[in-house]
């Protein structure tokens, strides 16, 4: 049994390495500090982005990311984009599971100063809107808390 259990972890952690591998440069590439009004949104490794075309929800595993994101708004208050949810079903289990597309519209908001990082702020929020499909047992308006 612990094989097993040992052989998903390393898949689940293989998945996500892969999935941040095969991510767009620039959706990867730090932006510098922010400066005045301009407000960045913080990806799983720290770094502070500003109108990514590609954000991971699911830090841990992978199973959860934002795709082709186009921004129609970027400001110092919310930020707007349409793009695709990738979802991983993780039927039988994350490892072995399908990453399905779903249309969404993100919003970005509540700014707020970053710890540890003189005049930087960063959205602290995020709101995906399903106009269509939408993952199993998933309402149609999610709203989550990012980290810092």
């Amino acid at each position: 049994m612990r094989f097993h259990r040992a052989t998903a972890a390393l898949m689940v952690c293989a998945g996500a390495a892969l999935a941040t591998a095969t991510m767009p440069a620039s959706a990867s590439a730090a932006t510098p500090p922010t400066t005045g009004n301009r407000v960045a949104v913080i990806d799983c490794t720290g770094n502070a982005q500003h109108q990514p075309g590609t954000f991971m929800l699911a830090c841990g595993d992978g199973n959860n990311v934002l795709t082709s994101l186009r921004w129609s708004q970027w400001h110092s208050r919310s930020a707007v984009a349409e793009g695709t949810d990738m979802v991983n079903d993780c039927q039988p289990y994350c490892a072995a599971g399908h990453f399905h597309g779903y249309p969404v519209r993100v919003r970005l908001d509540t700014p707020q100063a970053r710890t540890g990082h003189d005049g930087q702020r960063h959205f602290t929020r995020v709101t995906l809107t399903y106009p269509a499909g939408r993952p199993a047992d998933t309402p149609r308006v999610v709203t989550l808390n990012l980290w810092s």
